[in-house]
């Protein structure tokens, strides 16, 4: 199999954080949703661990419940977080974050990465690698799949600060642990573009620091 080089070059350059331009009004069927699970399970795991889990939240009452939880964590922290932002694109990603926390209810689904298992106080650094190694490339191919047929989304991680009470809100049982929330929606359009990042040359070091 040959790849279109091109092609995969842009969808892995352009797969955004999407918040501004998520379409609130379009539904997501449930089939483009599992569509791309089943993309992101092919992702590697620590181990052949496999502990990726998801809860995927559609119901509007339950997605409003989401949105309050992380608002009470959200506000304090962007609102203070934006005053402090220094140059204009780590402004503009500030003013997308406060977009999205005062429109979430409105994104037609949620998902929710989880990981069966919880690891205990003082887990060595090896261990917490090999388990969050375990869920987040599988969560940036769902992201890449999502991108792939039109649909944005964001990795945020804000209502962790509530996970308990979303986990009751869900169901989720106590050894499963919450890793984000993913807001997903069709785009506004698909033209995005590489996003501005210091050169390579200037953060990689070769052989030894």
């Amino acid at each position: 199999m040959e790849f279109d080089i091109a092609m995969t070059d842009a969808l892995l350059s352009t797969t955004r954080a999407v918040r501004k331009r998520l379409d609130l009004e379009r539904p997501v069927p449930r089939a483009i949703i599992d569509e791309c699970l089943e993309l992101a399970v092919q992702a590697p795991t620590g181990s052949n661990s496999q502990t990726w889990r998801w809860v995927v939240v559609e119901d509007a009452g339950k997605r409003q419940a989401l949105a309050d939880l992380y608002r009470k964590a959200a506000e304090p922290y962007l609102t203070g977080a934006a005053k402090l932002a220094g140059d204009a694109q780590t402004q503009r990603v500030f003013e997308s974050a406060m977009y999205l926390m005062d429109r979430l209810q409105d994104v037609p689904v949620h998902v929710i990465p989880c990981i069966a298992g919880r690891p205990e106080a003082n887990t060595p650094v090896a261990m917490l690698g090999g388990l969050f190694g375990s869920i987040f490339p599988a969560v940036w191919s769902f992201q890449l799949a999502l991108r792939a047929r039109g649909l944005g989304s964001t990795l945020t991680t804000l209502h962790l600060m509530e996970e308990q009470a979303a986990a009751e809100l869900l169901g989720i049982p106590d050894d499963v642990m919450q890793i984000a929330l993913l807001p997903v929606a069709y785009t506004k359009g698909t033209d995005f573009k590489p996003a501005k990042r210091p050169p390579v040359a200037n953060i990689t070091h070769w052989d030894q620091w």
